[in-house]
């Protein structure tokens, strides 16, 4: 019993300082991104690898969610008579949910896990110890950019997947059920409110952009200075993020729904 007791103190106390030292952290990067010196190159090559070069996985995820949704849709509104809804029901699911989430978990998988694999290597190969001894803040110079940048594409990369859903949508509604066009875009925008959905919407991506941020660059940065550290901080930092994904999206949900 004791030693259960023991265990369970242990974790709760290292959990709180986990807590603590990820708090710390996220507020060194709030700092360094407003502080000059403004490194606006390495933002810029940060927001091409973890952005651009996402660009076609988000798109063909988008476009395959969106030809299920028009199938999904379709065939459950039929019952109903209501299949001249089905641009609503595409628009509402992708604009309020799927896309902010499904985003977030492939930029995850993407990017999040490149970035702390890569800042895990340099911590394995001392790297960070040799910027701070030529007196340069590894927090400034790699942390923050990687950062930020997972941060500022998240709402452009959330947008493209839910353009690339509704297009899928629209192919499969008009183009294989035989939907009328003009019935499926007017259903979708008489049904999406901008301030309860869209801006909803570029909340949860801004949101989860800067918990993918935070979390996987303190993965990385705290990793144990060997090969199976960084592979732990990677996966880590996978799951890690997905879940803080999940959990902050019903928060959201359920706080935008009561405020609005």
């Amino acid at each position: 019993m004791l030693d259960f007791v023991r265990t369970v103190g242990w974790r709760s106390v290292d959990n709180v300082y986990g807590l603590g030292g990820i708090a710390s952290f996220g507020s060194r990067l709030v700092f360094e991104t407003l502080a000059p010196p403004y490194r606006l190159r390495r933002v810029i090559d940060e927001i091409y690898n973890t952005g651009v070069l996402s660009l076609a996985i988000v798109c063909a995820s988008g476009t395959a969610v969106g030809l299920v949704l028009g199938l999904q849709g379709y065939n459950t509104l039929v019952r109903f008579g209501a299949e001249r809804s089905m641009g609503a029901v595409v628009g509402l699911s992708l604009v309020r949910e799927l896309g902010p989430v499904l985003t977030a978990l492939l930029v995850t998988g993407r990017a999040g896990s490149a970035v702390a694999a890569e800042i895990g290597a340099m911590v394995a190969t001392e790297q960070l110890d040799g910027l701070r001894m030529m007196a340069v803040d590894p927090i400034d110079f790699v942390t923050q950019p990687k950062a930020f940048a997972l941060f500022a594409s998240m709402p452009l990369l959330s947008a493209l997947f839910i353009v690339s859903g509704l297009f899928g949508g629209y192919l499969v509604g008009v183009g294989l059920l035989g939907i009328d066009g003009g019935t499926y875009v007017s259903s979708l925008e008489n049904n999406i409110d901008f301030r309860n959905d869209v801006l909803g919407s570029i909340l949860k991506s801004a949101v989860f952009g800067a918990l993918v941020g935070l979390i996987a660059t303190w993965r990385g940065y705290t990793a144990a200075p060997n090969s199976a550290g960084v592979s732990r901080a990677t996966t880590g930092a996978v799951v890690q993020a997905s879940v803080a994904t999940l959990m902050f999206d019903y928060a959201i949900t359920a706080l935008w729904g009561v405020g609005v």
